[in-house]
């Protein structure tokens, strides 16, 4: 599991900077300000999941799961809940249906 380092947005723009998805999925610190990008240029879709520690506000232990669709498909995925999504460590938690062609970037706000 790669350890994906936020990269901040700043008045003068931001051209973020993709990585390959890791196989064995990718965490982040999370301060409830970033979000995940992912792009996905295989021919099937990509399931997106992020692993939830705690209930979520109907009381249900639940993943976060996103469908990054087939080809040219993008998702910005976030804010992330703390209580909800953060390990003892701070870090979020992400792994993927599928990694070929799926690049990934960590953007804070």
């Amino acid at each position: 599991m790669a350890v994906l380092a936020p990269q901040a947005v700043l008045q003068s723009g931001l051209q973020p900077s993709f990585t390959s998805a890791g196989a064995g999925g990718d965490s982040f610190v999370n301060d409830e300000r970033v979000y995940l990008h992912v792009k996905n240029a295989s021919a099937s879709p990509v399931t997106v999941t992020i692993n939830s520690f705690t209930p979520c506000s109907h009381g249900f232990d639940h993943d976060l799961t996103i469908s990054v669709p087939a080809t040219t498909g993008e998702r910005l995925i976030g804010p992330f809940q703390a209580n909800r999504f953060n390990n003892d460590n701070s870090m979020v938690s992400v792994t993927y249906s599928a990694t070929a062609s799926v690049t990934v970037a960590v953007i804070k706000l």
